[in-house]
């Protein structure tokens, strides 16, 4: 961030007009009022102007970009990047610079290529009098309908450079509450996947030499040890089919995920589930409060702020009542009236606090409290989800490896006391 400060202003430096020129020039004048002017005196480039070698650089490394590129459909700007856009941005406009200085000198520092040619297109948009909203509409599957509106509006009204600060704190809270979820998600994960990964490999490696002995001998196996011996069986006989059967599942599963319905039939079975459904909700509240506060503090207008804060939800459930309450509003309802309706979805206080908002005219520092209240409330989830989990984990492994182990320790306990006998 340091770096990124003295560039910006060496930058401004470099591009300060000089007074001199002019002060000499004016000097002249008054000392001689007939005599003509100079006739070599440099006029000063206007500040923000393109040098034909900027331009050939730009357009030379804009060529570059396109091929690397090609597959436009591919690219891909993360979170971070994104976070970086918008601060630099507001750091460079407001030192001084201009846009297309600001975005000229974010895509030097950026060591992603799909967001380098997006920067690049960018730039030359702006350059032929685009506002840069309406050239980052080109990637609204890359910015989201957020980023592009918040823009926007700051355009119109002036206050780009404080809108572009709110978006960065937006999307750093964003992606922070992100990192936590996937970080408490981890832990359980792991030892799911390992457990089922050694017991893959003792089904697959090491039963198969050591169960058909029990088959062979002369003893009444039990049930367990016989599960046992045909699942290892099956594993063993059909590992390419199981292998590809699972690959097809993940296939599907994600080519599924692609289809409206089946990703609102299935974030409404997150929100149903026990300890899932709960976490889920406050996700939602405290991206839905979050968003919304930041869009009205912006200037957007109410109803502008609902869709915009519809479509930048993932869960499609709340995406659906978002838009619903959005037509409520046009025909002249208030939004608390309509969220009261759904306490399965809303919760009260949220309602309530909605409610205030609107009869005091404080909705925008309401949505803000009730950002900081769910995300305070998500991450002490959170932390205490470990806590919550390992019991279910404790016991799915534990049934586990006592059915492993029954099953391989009966047969061996028989043929001892057989031999004994």
């Amino acid at each position: 961030m340091g770096v990124f400060n003295k560039l910006f202003k060496k930058k401004v430096v470099a591009e300060a007009p000089s007074a001199k020129p002019q002060a000499v020039k004016s000097a002249a004048k008054a000392a001689d009022p007939k005599a003509p002017a100079p006739a070599s005196v440099p006029t000063q480039k206007k500040k923000g102007a393109i040098t034909p070698a900027q331009e050939a650089a730009d357009k030379e490394e804009n060529e570059q970009l396109k091929k690397a590129n090609s597959g436009g459909f591919l690219m891909h700007v993360s979170l971070e990047d994104k976070v970086m856009f918008a601060r630099h941005l507001a750091i460079g406009i407001k030192s001084g610079m201009s846009l297309q200085d600001s975005l000229r000198l974010i895509r030097d520092q950026s060591t992603s290529k799909s967001f380098k040619f997006i920067l690049s297109r960018l730039l030359d948009d702006t350059a032929n009098g685009m506002f840069l909203s309406a050239s980052m509409e080109q990637y609204a599957n890359i910015f989201g309908q957020l980023f592009i509106n918040i823009v926007r509006v700051g355009e119109s009204s002036g206050t780009l450079t404080e809108n572009l600060n709110y978006l960065a704190s937006e999307l750093k809270k964003k992606r922070e509450l992100r990192s936590k979820v996937r970080g408490a998600m981890i832990y359980p994960i792991v030892i799911l996947v390992a457990t089922l990964v050694i017991v893959g490999i003792l089904m697959i490696g090491i039963f198969p030499k050591i169960l058909p002995v029990f088959a062979n001998m002369k003893i009444t196996l039990p049930i367990t040890t016989k599960l046992l011996i045909a699942i290892s069986e099956f594993l063993t006989g059909y590992s390419l089919f199981v292998v590809t059967g699972i690959l097809v599942v993940i296939i599907a599963l994600i080519l599924l995920h692609r289809v409206e319905g089946y990703r609102h039939a299935w974030h409404h079975l997150l929100l149903h589930l026990p300890i899932v459904g709960g976490i889920s909700r406050k996700v939602n509240m405290a991206s839905m409060s979050r968003i919304m506060g930041l869009l009205l503090a912006s200037g957007v207008k109410i109803i502008e702020a609902v869709n915009i804060t519809a479509d930048a939800l993932e869960n499609r459930v709340y995406q659906h009542e978002l838009r619903t309450a959005g037509e409520t509003l046009r025909r002249g309802e208030f939004f608390s009236l309509y969220l009261a309706k759904r306490p399965h979805l809303f919760p009260p206080i949220f309602t309530n606090m909605v409610q205030v908002g609107e009869n005091t005219g404080n909705l925008t520092e309401n949505l803000d409290y009730l950002s900081e209240f769910y995300q305070e409330d998500v991450e002490q989830v959170l932390k205490n989800l470990s806590s919550i989990v390992e019991p279910f984990l404790l016991l799915f492994m534990g049934l586990l490896v006592g059915f492993i182990a029954l099953s391989v320790i009966t047969p061996i306990y028989q043929i001892s006391q057989s031999l004994t006998l």
